[in-house]
Parts: structure tokens; sequence; C-alpha cells
């Protein structure tokens, strides 16, 4: 890896364009290096997996909206259009609607992978705006499955490594500011496009995309599902206007009235920026992990406990039982999705979905109560509203714990921990403690998920609104994903079954 210290330049200093930060992302997607064989296999792993939670999502109300909104917006002339999830495969949209309604399916039930370190991330949005973009121009530019699998790798090194090194949501930044950029360096190298247009696109990403937290904050309401949508459509139309020889705003970060200087650690900020050298293989993906369960990632292991102290004390879970529950846990655990949040609303019954999915008080219950997680019954409003879980739920809080903190920002693989230390006291004065660091499904879990659990998630969720066929049609298309023609990759989607996508009518809106 090469690393790039990245600190506020005066104006008057020039910064030599090759120097910055951006140009280092594009030199990164425009280096011509092959995916090896492991990387090409996640990468198959993580288009199955998006199109799982994608297909579980299809009738939604967000992603409805998002697939409306698209559908006014057919084909553009410079191509043959891009499919959309639930659609007759014949139906092809303008590109940047595509990965917008796709986008919103993808992330909509916060169920696919994810990478946390100085920020967090969910690099499967990558995927929707760069496949997007090749079943549009595969035909016209002769795009295969080896061109797709490249840009998909890209996406997701430029993602991870710059949430590695730069912190957003310690300024109020929401995370898709990292995934304007690499979803725009990952089309760049998709089409083969060389550095200085790459360049421009990233930088115009990056500035259009950059939001506040509060789309995570308080009342979480449907736009957190689109966010990264709207960021990979962001990326599809910046990397269109570069081609067309527009330029973006530079120095986009280093600027001193760029991204560092007034939205993250200032003037006299420094970071370094680890992206591959020339010729290195882009790995990154390898590093990331994906969700067994439908919640906030710093959740899944606390889920798997959850169910293990069901399975194991089942005195504990006779109402009245239980005094108090304090989870143990990060920093960042404990100030998002934690008591540290002060949200009052991560404790009310009537809170929205996207709310309880970012309640580790209320997942911890629930899974506690249950003994297991369920993408929809887990957050139905009888559900969350039953007497017992709202007195349980209300004497559940968090702490943060110094070492579990130190332990979630380690870069050694084998301390590095999501999870946290429980004490359950019980009214008797019994004192119960166990903990877990990493899901169950993470690679250093006590399963962890391989192909066929991959496959296995896609035929579980998918199986309400898909055909058995279709199933497995798309599967097996997954599967040769790098032998893929340019004819099959407009063929890489979903048809839902018939009366799935279009059984109610739905609110007009300008379009």
């Amino acid at each position: 890896m090469q690393s790039t210290h990245v600190r506020v330049h005066r104006s008057g200093e020039n910064l030599a364009r090759t120097d910055q930060l951006a140009w280092r992302i594009a030199a990164c997607a425009a280096d011509p290096v092959e995916v090896d064989g492991t990387v090409t296999e996640m990468i198959i792993n993580r288009v199955i997996d998006n199109a799982a939670v994608a297909a579980a999502s299809l009738t939604r109300d967000p992603v409805v909206a998002a697939r409306a909104q698209a559908l006014a917006h057919p084909r553009s002339r410079g191509g043959a259009g891009s499919t959309v999830f639930g659609l007759p495969g014949d139906t092809r949209l303008s590109p940047e609607w595509a990965a917008w309604a796709n986008g919103v399916a993808v992330r909509e039930l916060d169920y696919h992978d994810t990478f946390l370190a100085a920020e967090y991330s969910h690099p499967g949005d990558n995927i929707p705006p760069i496949v997007a973009v090749a079943q549009h121009l595969a035909e016209a530019r002769g795009l295969t499955g080896r061109e797709l699998v490249r840009g998909i790798a890209t996406g997701y090194e430029v993602q991870i490594d710059l949430a590695r090194s730069i912190s957003l949501h310690k300024h109020k930044i929401d995370h898709v500011a990292h995934l304007g950029p690499s979803a725009a360096a990952g089309i760049g190298t998709l089409l083969g496009l060389d550095p200085d247009t790459i360049f421009q696109a990233v930088g115009q990403a990056l500035h259009t995309t950059t939001a506040t937290r509060q789309s995570r904050k308080g009342e979480i309401s449907s736009w957190k599902a689109h966010a990264p949508a709207f960021a990979g459509k962001m990326a599809v139309e910046a990397v269109d206007r570069a081609m067309r020889g527009q330029t973006s705003p530079t120095p986009i970060y280093e600027g001193e009235d760029g991204v560092i200087a007034w939205l993250l650690d200032g003037p006299d900020a420094g970071y370094d920026v680890a992206l591959p050298a020339a010729g290195e293989a882009k790995r990154a993906i390898l590093d990331s992990y994906t969700k067994e369960h439908s919640a906030e990632y710093q959740a899944q292991a606390l889920i798997d406990l959850a169910r293990k102290l069901h399975r194991e004390h089942p005195e504990i879970l006779r109402p009245g039982a239980i005094a108090s529950i304090v989870i143990h846990t990060s920093h960042h655990t404990h100030n998002v999705i934690g008591s540290g949040a002060n949200d009052p609303q991560k404790y009310d019954p009537r809170a929205s979905r996207e709310t309880l999915d970012h309640s580790i008080p209320y997942i911890f219950t629930v899974a506690l109560q249950d003994g297991a997680w369920h993408h929809v019954d887990s957050y139905r409003p009888e559900r969350a509203g039953r007497a017992d879980t709202v007195a349980l739920w209300t004497t559940v809080s968090t702490s943060e714990d110094p070492e579990w903190t130190r332990r979630y920002h380690s870069t050694d693989p084998a301390e590095k921990a999501f999870g946290g230390r429980v004490e359950i006291t019980l009214t008797d004065g019994t004192r119960l403690v166990d903990e877990l660091a990493v899901a169950d499904a993470h690679p250093l879990g006590a399963r962890p998920f391989v192909r066929a659990d991959y496959v296995a998630k896609f035929r579980l969720l998918a199986g309400t609104v898909l055909e058995p066929g279709e199933i497995d049609r798309f599967l097996h298309l997954a599967e040769r994903l790098l032998e893929l023609s340019s004819t099959e990759l407009g063929e890489l989607t979903l048809v839902a079954r018939p009366g799935i996508v279009d059984p109610r009518p739905t609110p007009n809106g300008i379009f």
C-alpha cells in the first residue's frame, strides 16, 4: 500500500494535482491491475447478498417510491438502459435512476455488508451504480463481467481505504461522503477512463454527497435508505459530467475552503490515507463482513449473545426476573445505537423501523426474549409494543468501556471487536455476565459466512417474491459473474412474481 499524507493547503501553495488525494484515488482506479480469484469470489458473494436484501424489500414503501421515480425516467440515448430490481428484464431505465431505485432496495433493510474503522460504511452500496452503468453501456463499449468485477473491486477498495483513515461521523457528516468518491472511482475503472477524468468525477461526487448525520439521529426516517442511493446516483452523474470535460472544485479535500478545512478536522488537520500502489491488487473487500441479522452492524454480536443467553439461561426469561441490563461496549456503539445517543426514540415502542434498528436496547431485549431475530417480525409494531418487552426494554442501558473502544479501533484483526460485555442483574440480586467480541457470521466468528450461507440468505429472502426458477436463474448468472458477456450483464437483475411490485397505487410526485 502507498500512503498519502493529506492536509489543508492555502490557495497560494498551488498543491500539484498529482499530490492531491482525489488524484491518488483516480490513479488507483485507472490502474489496469487484474482482480485475483479470492477477491472475485467475494465479489460474487456480495452481489448475491445485495440481491437477497433487495428482494426482501421490494414491497416496502421507500423502495416502491424510488422505483416509481425511476420508471418516470426511461433509458437515455447513450446506451441500452439499466434494469431495476423487481421489474421485467426488458424494462430499461436511465442508469442514474436505476442506480437510485436499486440502491434504495439494497439499503432499505440495513441487512448487507459493512466495514467499520475510523468511519463506518456499507461498501456493497457501490454495486448498484456500477452495475447500472455496466448494463447501460455494455453493448456500446463491449463491457463484460471482467470489467464489472474490476469496477466493483475498486469501489470497495476506495471506500474501505477512506473509512480506515478519515472519520466523518466525528464531525456529524454522514458516511456516504466516502461512497460518492468510491462509486465514481469504481465506474471509472469499469469504463477504463483516464486518471484525469476520474479525478474530476471523484471531486464532483464528493462535493455533492456531503451531508449531516441527522439522517441517523433522533427519529430516523426513510431517508436513511435513500442516502447511499443518492450518493450512487450523484456518482453516475459526476462521471457523466467529467466525461464531457467538466471540472470539479480543486483541491476538494485539501483546499483552504475544502472538505477537511470546514467539514472535518479543520485547517491544521492531517490524515494518512493508504491506497494500493501501482500494480498492487485491490483486496480491501476481504476485510469487510456481511450481516446475518437485519440490524445495525454493531448489534450483530449482541444479537448472537442474546440468543445464547436465551438458550442457556431460561430462568431469566420469567416476567419480572430481570432488574437491569447494562451492555458495556465501544464508544461508537454506546453513542450511536445505545443509550449514550440520548435519543428517547430508542425507547419508544411507536418508533419507526429505521429507529428501532438503531436501538441496541430494543434489539437486545427482543433477541433475548425470542431467542431469535427476524428481519420483519422483530420490528412489527405489535412486537415492539408488547407489555413485557416494553417493561424489560426500559431496564436496558449501555456504557462505554475503554477496552471495547480500543478493540473497536484496533488494526489487528485478532483483536478488533464490535460486541460487548453484558451484565444482567436479577431481582434476587444474582448477576449474570457474558460477552461476545464478534458476530457468529464474522470471518473470525463461530460460523463465518461462506458461499452456501450467502446463497441460503438469498433463497430465504427472495422466496416470497421470486419464482423458484428466477431464483435459480439469478444464482447461476451471479456465480458466473467474471465470465458474463455484454448481453448477460443486462440479465443481472431480479424479476418479481406477477403482482408483487405493482399491486397498489402510489402517491404521485412531480415526475
